[in-house]
């Protein structure tokens, strides 16, 4: 148990120093970041504006059914809230126009699904079409219920669709996966659909259902079985997945111009009783801004139950089955499977289909209500961004009897400043999540590697972002700033996340020390533990005043070792050495509580080693190079010897005596170094460094490089600030 648990651990650790203006600037390597831009120490917050523009699409028809074409503008009238709002954009999407029209043979037409395109040329491409996506839940789907979702899907292509549709397929499972993007290729499609085959995400769908509220009786089974598996608390898991997965289907819909229905075939959402309303929300919310209607189907069609259950389930014991109560858990369990369908479907103007006999129906009713409808937008008169539902009303004025359908409302926008912790935590999230990076907040960052033993590898994570350009908050004459740190590593290969770091540090100043620090850089350091490999790094910071991120991301290339050859760490460069210590003035809360990091490499006769982010110095600063040397077994460790070179422009220009290791550890064949120089002899320039270890009288031989850059002092250096640090594994 105690080695499953160990290759679950990722330690990390969080250290936070202010450090000197000498090192707060341009990297050397064009591959790093640039330093932070320097601001102002009194420059203002920047004035922000945005302009939100509300799209609600309007089906109108008379008392028959049948649509009302032609209505002007001015004949429409919205309300959000109550308060009347002014029509900026008015158009009217004539499906039914393009679908009885004469046949015209045609290049088939292919609407990618969640890929950048220009948008009037998307939008040319879909007027006057319906746009429809087939999502199949397949982690709710039972194998009867997906089978008879894709005949109904099969004999809709075949019989119902229409020139004007252009249908997609889309599925979920251990992911969200296109299928087949918008198009009117009914063979494509037609092999999609049949692509879909029941799986290990089917086992998914059978998870246990809390006991419907209202409801006290107790309901109990003898299944014979030794220990009956509580799987409530995953549920919440799988339950928040299948919500995101819309979530994310939203997204890849929202540049696509024009209304989008999502026929989502499912076996009921199952409740747990602690669902996550916040998913829900950010779902629904997701939904209407890219103007996408879900229409929730139930595939397990028309339920008939056998009171108490089938031979499934075992029988229920006590009175359960002679009070009734057995029948009505059974009918409240069926019920709540299904709420969360019908919210997902009021809420985004859509529509829930329930105990069906014939699926079909579903795709009738999607294609009449999008047969023709009015986009309206408005500018809506409420500026504020508090993130509330604002209701949305629409009238029609001189056509008796027209009846109109459109979703009720939306989420307004939100301000950070307003955020519960579950949207900063989903902010966090997403960000991680993106395929773009979030660039708001100038960040830099530096990686490096070091040896524990030969499966494990230490990667230090050093970041540095400019006190300046922060948003200081002021609380009782102090000064404050909160950050939030984390990291992911994910193997190059499988993708699959290999480590990951989340911290939040909080720096408290007084006003004299805050303004002897406006012109430093505050740098953060933690670390993960991996095995040798390949990975790709994303790193990101926010600062919770203003909400600002900053994204970096690397590749990470750990090198196996090699039991025959003397192997060296990364060369780190640094111009501070601090001595680890409390200081009230940083706080860190770290995420991931558990094993702990006795020492790190960096740690050296009991001073620890800043390692330079950008490394850039001052002929003023003392140049400190640290790098460890890991050797074969049975070599000596103490006739090791280690020098440096000095390179510009390509050519050796100076190099320093050898050294002996300034630290040696036998149990583990590591022998570190650590060699200081003064810069004020130094020329100012570009320069590469070599570090060069040999065994004397030995055959062994290492060496490794780093670059950093020399210029003259723009500002006498401040005072270090003492550092703190707290190491935990996640």
């Amino acid at each position: 148990m105690r080695d499953e648990i160990r290759r679950l651990i990722a330690v990390l650790g969080v250290v936070v120093f202010l450090v000197p203006p000498g090192l707060a600037q341009n990297p050397q390597q064009p591959v790093r970041p640039p330093a932070p831009p320097q601001v102002s120490a009194n420059q203002k917050g920047a004035i922000r504006a945005a302009v939100n523009l509300v799209e609600v699409d309007v089906a109108v028809t008379d008392r028959d059914g049948k649509l009302l074409k032609g209505l002007r503008q001015d004949q429409f009238s919205i309300a959000e809230d109550g308060k009347d709002q002014k029509i900026s954009t008015f158009d009217y999407y004539d499906v039914e126009r393009l679908e009885k029209a004469d046949a015209v043979e045609a290049a088939p037409i292919t609407i990618p699904i969640g890929s950048v395109a220009p948008p009037e040329e998307v939008r040319q491409q879909v007027r006057d079409r319906r746009m429809i996506v087939l999502f199949f839940d397949l982690t709710s789907l039972q194998p009867n219920d997906l089978t008879r979702s894709t005949l109904a899907a099969k004999q809709f292509l075949s019989k119902q669709m229409t020139s004007a549709d252009l249908v997609g397929v889309v599925w979920f499972g251990n992911q969200l996966r296109v299928i087949a993007d918008f198009t009117n290729d009914r063979d494509l499609l037609d092999r999609a659909v049949d692509a879909l085959l029941p799986g290990k995400e089917a086992q998914l769908a059978a998870l246990a259902a809390a006991t419907s509220a209202g409801i006290d009786s107790a309901v109990t089974e003898e299944t014979n079985a030794a220990f009956t598996v509580d799987d409530t608390e995953f549920n919440a898991f799988n339950t928040d997945r299948k919500l995101a997965s819309l979530e994310s289907l939203a997204d890849l819909l929202r540049d696509i111009p024009g209304k989008k229905s999502v026929l989502q075939f499912a076996s009921g959402i199952t409740q747990t009783g602690e669902d996550n309303r916040s998913q829900l929300r950010a779902t629904t919310d997701a939904a209407n801004r890219a103007n996408m209607s879900i229409y929730t189907v139930d595939s397990r069609g028309l339920l008939a139950e056998i009171p108490g259950g089938d031979a499934s389930v075992g029988a229920a014991g006590g009175n359960a089955m002679y009070s009734g109560a057995a029948v009505f858990q059974q009918s409240g369990a069926r019920q709540d499977s299904r709420e969360t369908l019908a919210a997902l479907a009021s809420d985004t103007g859509g529509r829930s289909f329930f105990d069906l006999g014939d699926l079909g129906q579903a795709f009738r009713s999607v294609q009449s209500d999008t047969d023709g409808y009015y986009l309206l937008g408005y500018y809506s008169a409420n500026a504020a961004h508090d993130g509330r539902w604002r209701t949305i009303h629409v009238k029609i004025m001189g056509v008796p009897g027209a009846r109109i359908r459109y979703r009720q409302g939306y989420y307004a926008p939100k301000d950070f400043g307003v955020y519960t912790t579950e949207d900063r935590e989903r902010q966090l999230e997403d960000a991680m999540r993106s395929e773009t990076p979030v660039v708001e907040l100038p960040i830099a960052v530096e990686t490096a590697y070091f040896r524990l033993n030969n499966k494990q590898i230490f990667v230090p994570i050093s970041a540095k972002l400019a006190s300046s350009a922060l948003q200081w908050a002021q609380k009782s004459g102090r000064r404050q700033v909160e950050f939030d740190f984390a990291a992911e590593v994910h193997d190059s290969q499988s993708g699959r996340i290999a480590g990951a770091l989340r911290d939040t540090i909080t720096v408290r100043l007084d006003s004299e020390r805050y303004e002897e620090i406006q012109q430093n850089a505050l740098v953060y350091q933690g670390g993960i533990i991996l095995p040798p490999g390949n990975y790709k790094l994303k790193f990101l910071a926010r600062e919770n005043e203003s909400g600002r991120i900053g994204t970096f991301e690397d590749d990470l290339r750990l090198p196996a070792v090699q039991p025959d050859r003397m192997q060296l760490s990364s060369v780190v460069l640094s111009s501070q050495l601090v001595e680890v210590q409390k200081s009230s003035e940083v706080q860190t809360k770290g995420f991931a509580p558990g094993a702990k990091l006795r020492e790190l490499p960096l740690d050296v006769g009991g001073e620890r080693i800043i390692p330079s982010v950008t490394r850039v110095f001052t002929n003023q600063q003392m140049l400190y190079i640290f790098f460890q040397a890991y050797v074969p077994e049975k070599t000596d460790l103490n006739q090791l010897r280690a020098g440096l070179e000095f390179f510009r422009n390509g050519a050796r220009i100076s190099q320093t005596p050898i050294v002996a290791p300034a630290q040696v550890d036998d149990q583990t064949g590591t022998a570190s170094f650590r060699i200081s120089l003064p810069l004020n002899t130094v020329a100012i320039g570009r320069y590469t460094v070599q570090a060069v270890v040999v065994e004397a009288g030995g055959a062994q031989a290492a060496f490794g490089r780093n670059y950093f850059a020399l210029r003259p002092p723009l500002a006498p250096t401040a005072r270090a600030t003492p550092a703190v640090s707290g190491f935990g594994g996640n």
